[in-house]
């Protein structure tokens, strides 16, 4: 029995160790600044971009905490709207083989004409880099399919384009 008990002890330990040394292994993903897109999204002769922040910390098994914003205001107007925003918590995070990582998690969609949605997942791919190489892109998931600038109607998401930083850096380390 003393030995059954050792055993068992010894196989949670060596199922346990490799796990928390992982969780160990932590990559820091953040961002900010301008991007664009390349490209009049919404018809008003204006190329559009936005302006993003972000910081994510994230663990080798997918999980990650952090929080992320993208604001299209002012001088990023974009599918008519003054201002629309996506904010939100991150919650899960992925380094992926093309030295890009993708980070999710639930935000607040504000349109600012009054309308908020609340409980919004969203999705985000970054490349790291600064001005002309660092990039971003954004998926609201499950709402606004088929608006202008979605790149993949169809699929129930608001799937934008690429965005290119403009001013500003994404890094991981």
């Amino acid at each position: 029995m003393k030995r059954l008990i050792v055993l068992l002890t010894g196989t949670a330990l060596i199922s346990f160790v490799p796990a928390f040394a992982e969780a160990l292994e932590m990559t820091r993903v953040h961002g900010g600044g301008t991007g664009s897109f390349g490209a009049d999204l919404d018809g008003d002769g204006q190329i559009d971009g936005s302006q993003f922040g972000f910081v994510v910390a994230m663990t080798g098994n997918g999980v990650a905490r952090g929080s992320f914003l993208c604001l299209m205001a002012g001088r990023s107007e974009i599918l008519g709207l003054h201002l629309m925003s996506v904010q939100g918590q991150v919650t899960a995070g992925v380094l992926n083989t093309d030295g890009s990582a993708t980070f999710s998690g639930i935000a607040s969609v504000n349109l600012g004409n009054g309308t908020i949605f609340r409980g919004v997942p969203f999705r985000v791919t970054v490349l790291p880099g600064g001005p002309g190489v660092g990039s971003m892109q954004l998926t609201v998931v499950g709402a606004f399919d088929g608006v202008p600038g979605d790149t993949t109607p169809g699929n129930d998401n608001y799937d934008l384009p690429v965005e290119t930083v403009a001013t500003g850096q994404i890094a991981m380390r």
